[in-house]
């Protein structure tokens, strides 16, 4: 028998834990052209900017940064252009009443590859931190990193 190795993608917004609360979560499809899914694959995407606004009854990421794809010719997709996200109606009508309460904003946290070789992202409903919740995480993830270090010496 041969196994099969997959190449698991995930690409993280890793400011996203620093500047908000996650609130909820939710899992999300995207609307891609064949060049994105290619450049996906091959990890080429980048989250930082990113988020997700409502236009009607649709949600739609910004700034999600999809890489050309190298192989592409002229049927190469924008590398910024704005893509609809695919969720339940429930889901949306939900997402779209939170959003209209003061501070609340839905980022995009990670990008990944599920099981049948689709595109996913992963959206919170978040709410801004200040400077002095970046701080205190800051000192929890410190304090965190000290106690790993003093456990893997006594082990």
């Amino acid at each position: 028998m041969v196994k099969e190795e997959k190449h698991f993608i995930d690409i993280k917004n890793k400011r996203a834990s620093f500047e908000y609360f996650f609130i909820q979560t939710y899992i999300a499809g995207m609307q891609l052209s064949g060049t994105e899914i290619k450049s996906i694959r091959e990890g080429k995407a980048n989250l930082t900017d990113a988020y997700c606004a409502f236009v009607g009854n649709e949600l739609w990421v910004n700034n999600l940064h999809i890489a050309e794809y190298r192989f592409g010719s002229y049927y190469n997709h924008e590398a910024k252009r704005s893509r609809k996200l695919l969720l339940n109606k429930n889901e949306l009508k939900k997402l779209q009443t939170k959003t209209k309460e003061k501070g609340l904003t839905i980022i995009p946290i990670l990008l990944f590859i599920d099981s049948r070789g689709y595109a996913k992202l992963e959206i919170a409903l978040s709410k801004g931190k200040h400077s002095y919740d970046k701080r205190e995480s800051i000192k929890q993830n410190e304090s965190k990193r000290e106690l790993d270090r003093m456990m893997k010496k006594h082990i």
